[in-house]
């Protein structure tokens, strides 16, 4: 996966942002926190950094291609990156950036989860 398909996918998911930071790095935001980031290479490869559930940590952190993730995960948070791309299918990582995605929107606060609009029958 390039950064550019990284975008054009975070893009069509529902509520997101996007803003260039930390360096560069694509971060994509919802309801103004951080879900995905496109960047922070291992050895100048492309990197896919995202939150995930405690169990799929654990279970990605020891598969090759996959680490804690650089400065998150140290701090007790649950999120990989993925800095080798070659090792993975893209439809998997499409699936891991939608989860992030949810992940991050149900830690929101129930106002701003109505305001963004994403609780609608």
């Amino acid at each position: 996966m390039t950064y550019e398909e990284f975008n054009h996918f975070c893009r069509q998911l529902a509520a997101t942002t996007y803003v260039r930071q930390w360096g560069g790095s694509h971060v994509w935001k919802v309801g103004g926190k951080v879900f995905a980031i496109g960047g922070w290479e291992h050895d100048k490869g492309a990197a896919f950094t995202f939150k995930t559930s405690p169990h799929n940590f654990e279970l990605l952190r020891e598969q090759p291609g996959f680490r804690s993730a650089p400065y998150l995960a140290s701090r007790g948070m649950k999120w990989i990156q993925l800095y080798d791309v070659s090792k993975e299918e893209p439809e998997r990582l499409l699936y891991y950036l939608s989860e992030s995605h949810r992940l991050v929107f149900l830690g929101l606060t129930k106002k701003k989860q109505n305001e963004l609009g994403l609780n609608q029958p």
